[in-house]
C-alpha cells in the first residue's frame, strides 16, 4: 500500500474533472444519473483508480473525459484541453482502452495496429518503429501476423492495448483491462501499467477488483450511483473510514452493505 500519493511530481494536473454529470432518460422517460457531480484530478506518473461494482457509473465517466459522450454538465480538461469544445486535441493525447472495442477478425495485430497509427497520422516509418517497441513490451512478436479471429482473449486484449500506445500519447484511459483475462494474462497487463506510470504517464484505471486498485493505485476514487463517494490513498481510505481492508473501506461507503 502506498502511504503516500505519487502522482503529483508537479503541481499541475494532467486531467482535471469538475462536478462532471451524465444524465440519461430511460424508455418510461425517467431520469438516469449515471455520473452525478464527479471531480478529482490526475497528475504525471500517477495512476487514478475508478473502483466500483457494475452499474456505478465508471465506464460513462470514462467515456465522457475520452470525448466519447458529451456531459450533462460540469467540465473536464485533459492535458489543458476541453473535452467539448477542444475534442480533437484531446483525442490526440489520450490513449481510451474499452472493454467494448472490437477488432476486425481478419486483420492481424500488426495490421490493426498500423492502421490505428495512419488515423493518427503517423509517419510509415514511425508506425514501424512503435509497434516493433510496443509488441517487444507486449510480447507480441509471436503473434503479430495472425489473424485476430485465431487469437485467444488475453492476445486480443494486449492487440487493444498496442492500437490504444501506438501514437504515444500522455494520457491512457483504461476501463477495466484484465476483465476477463486468466491469471497470466492479467499480470502481463498490470506489468504493463506499471511500466507505463514509470515512464511519466498519466493513467486512469477503473476496476471491480479490490486487489487490483490497491496494488496499482495511487490514489482511488470510490463510485458508487454516478457518485465519488470518497477519493484518496489506500491508507487515507482505510483511516477514514476505521477499515482493516480496501473491501471493507468499500463497502463502508457504500452503506455499510456488504451482502
Amino acid at each position: 500500500m502506498n502511504s503516500e500519493p505519487t502522482d503529483k511530481s508537479d503541481n499541475t494536473p494532467v486531467v482535471e474533472v469538475r462536478s462532471l454529470s451524465k444524465f440519461f432518460t430511460d424508455p418510461k422517460r425517467e431520469e438516469i444519473r449515471a455520473v452525478d457531480g464527479v471531480s478529482f484530478e490526475c497528475y504525471p506518473g500517477g495512476i487514478f483508480g475508478i473502483l466500483g461494482p457494475n452499474g456505478a457509473g465508471k465506464t460513462t465517466l470514462l467515456r465522457v473525459i475520452a470525448t466519447i459522450l458529451a456531459p450533462t454538465g460540469g467540465s473536464a480538461r485533459v492535458c489543458g484541453y476541453d473535452v467539448v469544445s477542444e475534442p480533437d486535441e484531446v483525442k490526440r493525447r489520450i490513449g481510451f482502452l474499452s472493454g467494448s472495442t472490437r477488432l476486425y477478425s481478419r486483420l492481424t495485430p500488426r495490421e490493426t495496429v498500423r492502421y490505428f497509427g495512419r488515423l493518427y497520422g503517423m509517419e510509415e516509418s514511425l508506425i514501424e518503429a512503435r509497434s516493433r517497441e510496443i509488441f517487444d513490451v507486449l510480447g507480441m512478436e509471436g503473434i503479430g501476423d495472425r489473424q485476430l479471429g485465431k487469437l485467444s482473449t488475453g492476445e486480443k486484449q494486449k492487440v487493444s492495448i498496442a492500437r490504444t500506445l501506438i501514437h504515444d500519447p500522455p494520457v491512457l484511459i483504461l476501463d477495466e483491462p484484465t476483465a476477463g483475462l486468466d491469471i497470466v494474462s492479467s499480470r502481463a497487463i498490470i506489468n504493463f501499467i506499471r511500466t507505463a506510470r514509470q515512464e511519466g504517464k498519466t493513467i486512469i484505471l477503473s476496476t471491480h477488483y479490490m486487489t487490483e486498485a490497491e496494488e496499482m493505485c495511487d490514489r482511488i476514487g470510490l463510485i458508487n450511483g454516478g457518485r465519488l463517494t470518497a477519493v484518496g490513498t489506500t491508507d487515507e481510505l482505510l483511516a477514514a473510514s476505521g477499515a482493516g481492508s480496501l473491501t471493507d473501506a468499500f463497502f463502508h461507503y457504500l452503506g455499510g452493505n456488504g451482502n
